[in-house]
């Protein structure tokens, strides 16, 4: 039983959470192709989980947004694209549940939010993402 309960996390009304599984930019494509990306197998099974991953944010539009680029590597300009056929396989969009101010763009931190898979226009700044974390948080790590 202590093994059962080792690897969740108990809410305060006494349901067990599960913990949100891990993904590495290593893990979100299976194959990269003149044809484009193709989402790996533990994207594609997690898609609509909460999933946690690490990496650097991207410089944002402003000082304090609900969203921002989670890259795999410090970035000194946000990679924005103009459509996902430009996607580079290296980054996340990150929403959060509300507007937050940032940390600078070298710092290491960790992300936890829904992952949501496919291609999406933001309506509000026209940004095209295939993949995406949902009401999200971020700490420094």
């Amino acid at each position: 039983m202590l093994g059962l309960i080792a690897g969740a996390a108990v809410a305060s009304d006494g349901r067990v959470a599960r913990a949100a599984a891990s993904l590495t930019f290593d893990e979100l494509y299976g194959k990269v192709s003149v044809l484009g990306l193709e989402f790996s197998q533990k994207v594609k099974s997690l898609a609509g989980q909460e999933v946690r991953m690490r990496g650097f944010m991207a410089p944002p539009l402003k000082a304090e947004a609900a969203f921002f680029v989670l890259t795999e590597i410090p970035m000194a300009l946000c990679p924005f694209c103009s459509s996902d056929s430009d996607w580079p396989d290296n980054i996340v969009v990150v929403y959060l549940g509300e507007k937050q101010t940032f940390v600078p763009p070298g710092q290491t931190i960790e992300v936890r939010g829904t992952l949501e898979v496919g291609s999406w226009t933001d309506p509000e700044t026209g940004f095209v993402s295939l993949l995406r974390l949902r009401s999200s948080e971020f700490y420094t790590v």
